[in-house]
């Protein structure tokens, strides 16, 4: 899998354009049946706010770096200053057009113990008097983005959708739907459309096997004048359907929390990578493994890429491949980190071969912060610093297995030359709000001790395991052969 368009991320100019909403949650404790009627009594004790619809969809293309706007329909009420309040929150820059003749939908939930009691829907279809107005908007906006999201939840924001397509198509721009319609025909010239299996059903498709189902999503594609279809299967994972080709992948989560605004994730992460130049089936497999992170959470979450980066290392482990993101990226992620006020913890290590005391070390190392930057050792700076023979497995496979454990956040290799044998020169990259070293040291011998305490850090030493070393596994094993 070639993830160099990973770099590109931040390159990415998309436009999202459809229903917005206000997703409102009141959270609380259910202890008792209410006396009034046969439903549970819930004692709400917090109260959160998040972009939905439309505009959960960009809320998750700039939590993975891509650029992004938004255009949609809004009411002159406090719930639409509310979502208007929490884009300019997550930097996404807003379009909505304020109207007064019907509220600005919002979707209203009651969360006890992490199970939804109830939900509540306050919305009024929009006017296609609205409608045309998203579209004169749109006809100024198009040639500022690479690609268009439409994200249709069926309000009425997008009525002339049709209409909306072809100046998106007539503008040269890549065109993805998430559609609500059963006539998909209102979609076409759109690249990829994103139905799920109840909607693929609706709009007349046939499920049976998967020759049947191929079958049926070509007829679709061919006679409602469609690029491709990724069709979301749940439990099944997701199968990306062309008039040529069927790639399918399964389902990457084991346990689902929350299914909503999981088909917003998948077409915001289809979105970005496309935007990158990524491959079409590459993309979906990336968006599928988003699908499995996100479903994992409550409500209507959102995929960082330092989570995607993570399990993205994982998944390709699995199945033979390594990836690790590039030392600026990782950077660039820690500064995201510290200014949402995380604290940042680093420490540094050969880990040739990864025994019970390193697991233990980075869990205590972690456990000082929020946030575990790991700098590795690369294969020269072993070979320097402990003889030709090491180290026994290579910076790659070093690199994927610290990654894959739970306490470690980013792993940054260094040692590329014989000065840098010590992360001397990655820690002022870094600038970690601990430094932790294992071992018998001084504060005063440790690289960029120094550093750390002049920016107003703090240095630890943590005792490694009596015992658990590489050098003791490494003759345990030349004493048992």
């Amino acid at each position: 899998m070639d993830l160099s368009y990973f770099n590109q991320l931040s390159n990415s100019k998309i436009l999202v354009v459809g229903d917005v909403m206000l997703d409102r949650y009141w959270h609380g404790d259910t202890g008792r049946i209410s006396p009034e009627a046969p439903v549970p009594v819930v004692k709400v004790s917090g109260l959160e706010d998040k972009a939905g619809g439309a505009a959960n969809v960009a809320k998750n293309i700039a939590h993975l770096d891509g650029k992004v706007s938004l255009l949609g329909i809004i009411g002159d009420d406090d719930n639409g200053h509310s979502l208007e309040a929490l884009l300019k929150s997550e930097n996404i820059d807003s379009q909505l057009i304020r109207q007064s003749e019907a509220p600005t939908i919002a979707k209203m939930r009651v969360i006890s113990r992490h199970q939804q009691v109830v939900r509540l829907d306050l919305e009024e279809r929009f006017s296609e008097t609205h409608s045309q107005l998203l579209l004169e908007q749109l006809k100024t906006l198009i040639n500022d983005f690479d690609l268009v999201v439409f994200s249709d939840y069926n309000k009425g924001s997008l009525h002339f959708i049709a209409d909306m397509i072809a100046v998106a198509k007539g503008a040269g721009k890549t065109v993805l739907v998430d559609p609500k319609s059963k006539q998909l025909a209102d979609y076409r010239g759109a690249d990829f459309i994103t139905p799920n299996l109840t909607e693929f059903k609706a709009a007349g498709g046939v499920v049976g096997d998967e020759a049947t189902i191929t079958q049926s999503a070509r007829d679709i594609i061919a006679e409602c004048g469609l690029g491709s279809m990724l069709l979301t299967r749940s439990e099944q994972g997701m199968s990306l359907i062309t008039p040529n080709e069927k790639h399918d992948f399964a389902a990457q989560v084991l346990e689902v929390s929350d299914v909503t605004g999981a088909g917003d994730t998948v077409i915001a992460t289809l979105a970005v990578m496309l935007s990158t130049g990524m491959p079409a089936a590459q993309a979906v497999e990336i968006a599928n493994i988003a699908a499995g992170l996100v479903v994992a959470k409550l409500g209507a979450a959102t995929v960082s890429p330092e989570e995607l980066s993570a399990k993205l290392t994982q998944y390709l482990r699995d199945t033979g491949e390594q990836y690790q993101a590039p030392a600026q990226e990782v950077l660039h992620h820690i500064e995201l980190a510290r200014q949402r006020g995380e604290k940042i913890v680093f420490t540094n290590g050969c880990f040739d071969i990864l025994h019970a005391g390193h697991v233990r070390y980075l869990a205590q190392a972690k456990a000082r912060g929020d946030k575990l930057v790991v700098g590795l050792n690369n294969d020269e700076s072993i070979s320097r610093l402990k003889g030709p023979t090491r180290p026994i497995n290579p910076l790659d496979e070093r690199a994927t297995v610290i990654s894959a454990l739970a306490s470690v956040d980013w792993v940054i290799p260094f040692g590329s030359e014989a000065e840098n044998d010590t992360p001397a020169k990655l820690i002022e990259l870094v600038k970690p709000d601990v430094l932790v070293k294992g071992g018998d040291y001084k504060v005063s011998e440790i690289a960029g001790a120094d550093f750390v305490l002049a920016s107003g850090g703090q240095v630890e030493v943590l005792e490694f395991v009596n015992g658990c070393s590489t050098s003791n596994v490494i003759h345990k094993i030349q004493s048992d052969s």
